[in-house]
């Protein structure tokens, strides 16, 4: 990834916020939507934006920000890897922010 505004995956360690986590998920699922992508992944990305935006820009508890990080998740376990390279780094970041996220459900 070249582009300086999206969020670098070695970045998000535990110690990042649940809201910044869920920023940087969105952002990375954001950054698929002008990429080349076969028709069936890119509606999957598309869900898994809405979603993760939805999550990341409204005031929610954190119980809730996990259930949508939740079917954030569940949406991309659905998509086919993407063939476009930068599509598959922003893929590959999102799923691991879901881990994470998703992760600390029992630990906070």
């Amino acid at each position: 990834m070249t582009d300086d505004s999206s969020p670098d995956p070695s970045d998000s360690d535990a110690s990042a916020s649940l809201e910044d986590r869920t920023r940087a998920l969105a952002r990375h699922l954001e950054a698929t939507a002008e990429l080349p992508l076969e028709r069936a992944t890119s509606r999957w990305l598309g869900e898994a934006e809405a979603v993760a935006r939805d999550a990341a820009t409204s005031d929610l508890e954190a119980d809730i920000v996990r259930e949508r990080v939740e079917t954030v998740s569940d949406l991309l376990s659905e998509a086919d890897e993407p063939a476009h390279d930068e599509a598959r780094e922003h893929l590959e970041a999102a799923r691991r922010l879901c881990e994470e996220i998703l992760g600390d459900r029992y630990q906070t």
